[in-house]
């Protein structure tokens, strides 16, 4: 373990006690120490300065804590992604450049007092934690602890705590949705791509790539009419100045795209004429665009139509060498996790192969952003408890996902209950590996796969990260026409790793 998250109590002398002694014990055991308050009282501030002076910490005063409290409670209530960014940002930069980071908590144990912020702040930098509590508090404290970090380790200390169980303590690995973007974004990078958006009339468009610009994940092309893209920009009072910008109906690859796209689909009866006018398309377009290596993924469907979107990208850029089908999965980002979900926008009614094939692409995607894939194929009924030609589909998806795909971690029919609840996947099929532990959610038809998300995203409040469209050569994905811009950046983020 090279950090501790530790949360005070009540009392500021036993807090500033234990903190010392804790600083005082590290300091003897790694050469570089470093203290991070996420969040700090002003009053506090001189304690912190007296800390760094007193254990001849190497650090500036201000790179030692990340937000007032009044500073926080700002942010946190204006954007709650970019509070919880900027911690875990700063806090992965100390751990970078030190041997061990103590985390201060800002504020003593209370519901009330922000004992919710302190563990989701906990859980979102994956420190184990060491609270300070009071006797008559520990009851509470431990179920408090016990459901919130779902079984992993934690400790509860006085002023007689035991240093070397505080060392035993193993960092968490929980996948929250701040920690999850952060990934995304670190991974994107590293490889910088370039991402067409058509629908530049669209102000969450605009509003999204100036965003994304500023972070500086990705370059952006916008098509559309040059003058009135940059009249809307400055009614908008945003800065894209970076931005390239491409008029389809007055390219300098007009020409191009139309002796490629004819070539591509004359055998289909194109004429050239017909060309000629599909290059005018903004989506036609883009999608030429990437064919011909200008831009690496394209983002679309904040305007148009699903269909509008992805035939463009099956006529020119087609799926993968023996992927027959293209699926859409979403990420769902719940408390402390994450999930996919497929195929959630493309086929109604899929075959068993088609079924396999989405288990497949699934993995591929999930693995690519960080995630292990344990996949179930889910039905009403799990194991052979239930009968029918529905059970029989996905039984027949099973046997040939297991025989085209060997290697793929997947158990089905499953219920969700059984997939996601160990509890109950230990009574409903306990000789299962994965039952209970699933990530990868293969849905048996559209309907339910499309209701399902949408439920779970507004009734628990999940963030949902899609549809990102699997199987192509290259990526094309489709956004909802209800999508947030929040939800834009994200698919653009997540194309670009697609891209990689």
């Amino acid at each position: 373990m090279a950090n501790l998250y530790l949360m005070r109590s009540r009392s500021d002398e036993l807090n500033t006690l234990i903190s010392a002694k804790l600083l005082q014990n590290y300091s003897k055991i790694y050469k570089n120490i470093a203290i991070y308050c996420p969040v700090i009282y002003i009053h506090r501030i001189p304690v912190l300065q007296t800390w760094l002076e007193e254990f001849n910490i190497n650090q500036t005063l201000k790179g030692a804590y990340g937000f007032t409290f009044r500073e926080a409670m700002e942010e946190f209530s204006k954007d709650p992604h970019n509070f919880f960014n900027v911690i875990i940002e700063e806090y992965e930069e100390l751990k970078r450049k030190y041997d061990f980071v103590l985390v201060n908590s800002f504020c003593e144990f209370g519901i009330l007092d922000g004992f919710d912020l302190s563990i989701k702040l906990a859980k979102n930098l994956n420190t184990p934690i060491a609270a300070i509590i009071n006797d008559e508090d520990k009851l509470i404290a431990q179920k408090y602890f016990d459901h919130a970090l779902d079984g992993r380790n934690y400790l509860l200390i006085n002023e007689n705590f035991n240093f070397e169980a505080l060392q035993k303590l193993k960092e968490y690995d929980f996948i929250t949705p701040y920690r999850f973007k952060y990934n995304l974004i670190k991974q994107s990078l590293k490889n910088k791509k370039t991402i067409v958006l058509p629908e530049s009339e669209d102000e969450r468009i605009l509003r999204a790539a100036e965003i994304l610009l500023k972070s500086k994940v990705v370059d952006l092309i916008l098509l559309g009419d040059e003058k009135k893209i940059q009249k809307d920009i400055d009614k908008l009072g945003l800065d894209l100045s970076t931005i390239q910008i491409i008029n389809p109906l007055k390219s300098q690859y007009h020409e191009e795209f139309t002796s490629v796209l004819y070539d591509l689909r004359k055998a289909k009866g194109m004429t050239l004429e017909q060309a000629q006018n599909k290059v005018k398309d903004r989506t036609y377009f883009g999608t030429l665009l990437i064919y011909t290596g200008k831009a690496d993924a394209m983002v679309s469907g904040a305007s148009t139509t699903t269909a509008q979107t992805i035939r463009p990208a099956l006529e020119l850029i087609k799926t993968k060498e023996g992927i027959s089908s293209v699926s859409g999965i979403f990420f769902m980002g719940l408390e402390d996790q994450v999930l996919a979900f497929a195929d959630c926008a493309v086929n109604p009614n899929p075959t068993p192969q088609q079924l396999a094939t989405s288990a497949y692409v699934s993995a591929m995607t999930a693995k690519s952003f960080g995630l292990e894939p344990r996949i179930a194929l889910l039905s009403y009924s799990s194991g052979d408890s239930g009968k029918g030609e529905s059970v029989d589909l996905i039984k027949q998806a099973l046997k040939i996902a297991k025989e085209k795909y060997p290697d793929l971690n997947i158990d089905g029919p499953m219920q969700f209950d059984c997939a996601y609840d160990l509890k109950t996947a230990q009574k409903k099929m306990p000789d299962s590996k994965i039952a209970g532990h699933v990530n990868v959610y293969i849905f048996p038809d559209l309907n339910a796969a499309n209701i399902c998300y949408k439920a779970v995203q507004r009734t628990a409040n999940a963030l949902a990260i899609g549809p990102i469209l699997q199987g192509l050569k290259k990526p094309v994905n489709d956004l909802s026409r209800g999508c947030l811009v929040d939800d834009i950046v994200d698919t653009v983020i997540l194309s670009a790793i697609q891209a990689q």
